[in-house]
């Protein structure tokens, strides 16, 4: 029998990059997969078809993880096409612009906060409910997608590194409130090979990026196998816990 045989499993931004590796590694261990995307609908068709081909149901909703009614929208979509949940990744999130915190405009750390933190915040608060509980259940999983930059900072990425903080502390106290039926922890991915990383960064901070132990960058599999631990049975003794596959970058 696979890992996640019939459960249902929610993956926000998981239409490119680590969300897609998690919903796939969910997909192949059998769970049907449900994710959100805020505006490629192209990719997410695209990856609709890859979940498919792993023989289970896949649904794809258009959600800005940040925006209440979209959130909510999600979650009755969620209840009506499945009924219950088991597992939720929060995924969705952005880097934000590289930028020092005096030149950086109040506008430009909102959305980061509204799409990486408050995202968080609403699609537990809407999603939790739908948690499948009770005899002969699994234990529900919960994992946010936090990141190395959490806890050692970066120098132009503030809102971005106090988002992802603020992540970390949400997750203890969320993990407190949700125990013993549904688990709670974090992955903090350190430099991971994404197409929006390749895309969007200049080649020589790249190469500054492997400038670590392993001397290369993580790769989406490596991420979405430590999300696998976390999602089955095999994480049940996770409870509240950091996470981070990153290379060596940083040691905790």
């Amino acid at each position: 029998m696979k890992k996640l045989e019939n459960r249902v499993a929610v993956v926000t931004g998981g239409s490119r990059g680590i969300g897609k590796g998690i919903a796939l590694a969910f997909a192949k261990e059998g769970a049907n997969i449900v994710f959100s995307f805020r505006c490629n609908e192209q990719a997410a068709q695209s990856t609709v078809k890859e979940i498919e081909a792993c023989g289970v149901r896949a649904l794809a909703i258009q959600a800005d993880a940040g925006r209440e009614e979209d959130v909510k929208r999600l979650a009755q979509t969620i209840e009506k096409e499945f009924g219950k949940i088991n597992i939720l990744v929060n995924n969705a999130g952005t880097i934000g612009l590289e930028v020092p915190v005096t030149e950086m405009e109040t506008s430009e750390w909102d959305r980061v906060i509204n799409t990486d933190l408050r995202g968080v915040f609403l699609n537990c608060k809407y999603l939790i409910p739908l948690m499948a509980k009770g005899q002969g259940e699994p234990v529900g999983k919960i994992i946010n997608i936090s990141s190395e930059l959490s806890k050692k900072g970066r120098a132009g990425y503030g809102h971005y590194a106090a988002a992802k903080g603020a992540i970390n502390s949400f997750t203890m106290c969320l993990a407190l409130e949700m125990a013993p039926d549904i688990l709670v922890n974090i992955i903090a991915p350190g430099p991971i090979e994404t197409d929006m990383i390749l895309a969007d960064m200049e080649p020589e901070w790249v190469e500054k990026e492997k400038d670590i132990p392993l001397q290369r960058l993580g790769k989406v599999e490596e991420i979405s196998a430590a999300a696998l631990l976390l999602a089955s049975d095999d994480g049940n003794f996770f409870c509240g816990q950091f996470v981070s596959p990153n290379g060596g970058a940083v040691f905790f």
